[in-house]
């Protein structure tokens, strides 16, 4: 009996033991199971900046991608070429990463090679000797550049003027940097009209006027423009000069299309008018000057009091731009002229164009015929398709232009932009009526583009006028 009793006062103490290891082990895992069950993809919000942006949101580009799109479908969407840059160019690009210097960081003002290379190339534009230390900044591309100028000039609340429809990278770049866009369009020619080209999208000045507050601080002129194909003329950029002297704005001149200029038309630099140059950066790109979109090498031209506060920006921003192909830039640059190499490439260019246009003329669809850049805007409000297509979710819900795109690129096999992407919600419908389609691709791809765009001719419905 009492080692009964003495084993029942031991087991008991080890049965109490037992229970509170136990429940000291298991809660921390029922604990651990309860966390895993909670959501924790969102733990930290993200900035409203990104939201403002249209960061966030599926853009077109994610839409209208190879991913998403037949495999054989021809992309006349995107704005990059598909042929390789001139050999002497991508020669001087080897030449630099067989060398040592070109391999490692370069001044965040760019490379002195280049700089120089831009005094030589556009002083004479600009009818002036450019100082290469405190007038040119090479930056990673054109956006980059234009990016690391909102940063270096916008306070919270002050407001861009924007023309639309507007390059898409404006607008996040404009709200991340505290600034409000405020939004003019240019008018379209009527559906009507036949033959329009790009000169008949119009400025409104008195609209212009009416859109500038005491809080605006920029305006953003696209000339050449993207993607209407408009060169801004020389009375048209005088009112926009006139109104940014009298509210006091700095003037953004992107002008990474000035080599693409047809039609004898005169691409007019706003900075070289009267009392302009103290108030305007213009904006230039490699990438589009000599077909390498991937290389991110652009500049600013400038006045110093807009140039060194901007240098302080991209230097916190990126540093230092792609050396060895900077390089490369500098060697286009000095080698243009004497090659005759933009000359020339006007001349393919308008090539390239002439497929486009011809077969929406044989088609008897109306378009913009561009001017500048690269670019054709087809009018696809008389392209027909059923109300029932199967269209994806991220194209329902958006504009018409969305569905006829996507229709086109499933069933004609060529693939555009819907240009209501480059509008806010309150002018979208504007963009609705075209698509966007890009003639940077060699010959072959545009004659195999044009031979499927013929088969447009059955989804044709008249809607005019």
């Amino acid at each position: 009996m009492q080692t009964r009793l003495l084993s029942t006062t031991q087991t008991t103490p080890f049965f109490f033991i037992r229970r509170l290891f136990s429940t000291v082990s298991i809660r921390p895992m029922a604990q651990a199971n309860q966390n895993q069950a909670k959501d924790r993809s969102n733990l930290i919000p993200f900035s409203s900046r990104l939201r403002e942006g249209r960061a966030l949101a599926q853009d077109v580009w994610s839409i209208y991608n190879v991913a998403n799109l037949p495999a054989d479908c021809i992309n006349l969407g995107q704005g990059y070429m598909n042929f390789a840059p001139p050999a002497w160019v991508t020669e001087a690009a080897e030449t630099a990463l067989r060398t040592v210097a070109p391999n490692h960081y370069s001044h965040p003002k760019g490379r002195i090679r280049l700089r120089e290379a831009i005094n030589k190339f556009y002083g004479p534009m600009f009818n002036r000797e450019l100082d290469v230390e405190s007038e040119i900044l090479v930056t990673s591309g054109a956006n980059e550049g234009q990016y690391s100028v909102f940063t270096a000039f916008l306070e919270q609340g002050d407001e861009v003027i924007m023309f639309e429809p507007f390059f898409d990278q404006y607008l996040p770049s404009v709200t991340f940097n505290g600034g409000k866009p405020v939004y003019v369009p240019l008018h379209p020619p009527s559906h009507s009209m036949n033959k329009a080209t790009s000169n008949d999208w119009t400025i409104d000045f008195d609209e212009l006027r009416r859109a500038i507050t005491p809080r605006a601080k920029m305006i953003i002129v696209n000339t050449p423009h993207n993607p209407v194909g408009k060169v801004f003329t020389r009375t048209e950029l005088e009112g926009i000069a006139a109104l940014a002297e009298e509210f006091n704005l700095l003037v953004m001149a992107d002008e990474v299309y000035d080599c693409l200029v047809f039609d004898g038309k005169e691409h007019v630099r706003i900075a070289n008018l009267p009392g302009m140059w103290e108030r305007t950066v213009t904006v230039g790109s490699a990438g589009k000057a000599f077909a390498a979109t991937g290389w991110r090498i652009g500049w600013l031209i400038g006045h110093p009091s807009i140039i060194q506060p901007t240098l302080a920006a991209t230097t916190r921003i990126v540093f230092c731009t792609n050396s060895p192909l900077q390089e490369a830039a500098a060697a286009g640059l000095e080698q243009a002229k004497e090659r005759k190499f933009f000359e020339t490439q006007r001349q393919e260019y308008l090539e390239r164009r002439k497929i486009l246009t011809d077969v929406f003329d044989k088609l008897g669809l109306k378009y913009t015929k561009p001017e500048g850049s690269y670019f054709v805007l087809l009018d696809i409000s008389d392209v027909n398709f059923p109300e029932d297509y199967p269209f994806p979710q991220s194209v329902l819900g958006r504009g018409r232009d969305f569905k006829a795109c996507w229709f086109i690129a499933l069933e004609i096999g060529v693939s555009s932009i819907p240009v209501s992407e480059f509008y806010c919600e309150d002018h979208a419908n504007i963009g609705e009526a075209f698509g966007r389609f890009a003639f940077c691709k060699d010959v072959d791809t545009l004659r195999k583009a044009a031979t499927r765009l013929e088969g447009l001719s059955k989804y044709i419905k008249r809607i005019d006028t």
